[in-house]
């Protein structure tokens, strides 16, 4: 018994570190990235740019500035940027994917705390400022193939079609899965997020469990409320938000249970805002105010100690 020795968690090590995570993010993002190029032009490679650099020098200046370890090669600021700039549609002028990255980092992730201690997703929170603050640009779709942005044609998202019931700017579901639609420049190609989504799974850095019953709830309530299911789940940014957004480590739940209660809540939050409220999309929002409820659904379904518990 003298050589029995006891210490506080983790009891386990692992090769994998924060950097090497973040790295298999960056890569699983990096079709998506592709295809944004392929089907918006160049400057979706600019939107991209200046967003990653953004958010990483903000990250370095406000890490030197309060005399704290220096971050920026566990490259979760560049996850930032990058999920920032796929939220984003491609016109966004500079100076405004500048002003969002500052406030995903700075105000959402350094003021916390840093990595692992903010209480929302920085990018998302990021994107709901920028469309409450800048709602004209933030909503100017862009019709795939425009040549010069100066002659760029003003295009209707799927889910804005669908909703006011043009038919006719309502695109095919081949056209939602390759992405030759207008949106924001990360989220309309399915396919780029779906090979992205299962790399995650299979590096393990995601498990199934909130990305499934996120999509799972969406396509169920559209089933029952008598809309499209496969154009339900493939337009607007839920593939994205579920598997890249909705998986973050630090602002969703730990536990399996969990996982499938933020997902269930982030489904039935989506479609109220998109049947009923006055938003064609309600991505961002519900996985905003399910990571708000973080807490309390991990104070529901966290695991209970093997000895049980003793009250004092």
């Amino acid at each position: 018994m003298s050589k029995l020795i006891s210490s506080v968690s983790p009891h386990f090590s692992s090769k994998r570190n924060t950097q090497n995570i973040m790295l298999d993010v960056v890569i699983a993002l990096m079709p998506a990235a592709v295809a944004s190029v392929v089907i918006f032009g160049i400057r979706s490679l600019l939107v991209i740019a200046v967003c990653v650099a953004s958010c990483v020098i903000s990250e370095f200046l406000f890490e030197k500035l309060c005399k704290k370890k220096n971050t920026v090669m566990d490259l979760s600021a560049v996850v930032t940027g990058l999920l920032l700039a796929f939220n984003l549609p491609v016109s966004i002028p500079v100076w405004q994917a500048v002003l969002g990255s500052v406030v995903a980092i700075v105000v959402v992730k350094q003021l916390f705390g840093g990595i692992g201690q903010n209480f929302a997703n920085p990018a998302i929170t990021a994107r709901i400022m920028m469309l409450t603050a800048f709602s004209g640009t933030m909503t100017n779709w862009v019709y795939p193939g425009t040549p010069k942005m100066t002659d760029a044609i003003s295009s209707a998202t799927p889910l804005v079609a669908a909703a006011k019931g043009t038919t006719a700017m309502m695109p095919s579901y081949l056209e939602l899965f390759l992405g030759t639609h207008g949106g924001c420049i990360g989220e309309t190609c399915a396919l780029a997020i779906i090979l992205g989504g299962v790399y995650l799974l299979a590096r393990g850095v995601i498990s199934w469990h909130t990305p499934v019953a996120f999509i799972g709830t969406v396509a169920l309530m559209s089933l029952i409320c008598g809309k499209d299911v496969l154009y339900q789940v493939l337009s607007g940014g839920l593939l994205l938000g579920a598997v890249f957004m909705a998986t973050d480590y630090s602002t969703t739940p730990p536990t399996k249970m969990g996982k499938i209660v933020f997902g269930i809540g982030c489904g039935l939050i989506t479609i109220l805002i998109r049947f009923w409220g006055n938003l064609p999309e309600g991505v961002s929002f519900s996985i905003l105010l399910m990571n708000i409820l973080t807490p309390y659904i991990d104070r529901l379904t966290r695991n209970k100690p093997l000895t049980g518990g003793v009250k004092v």
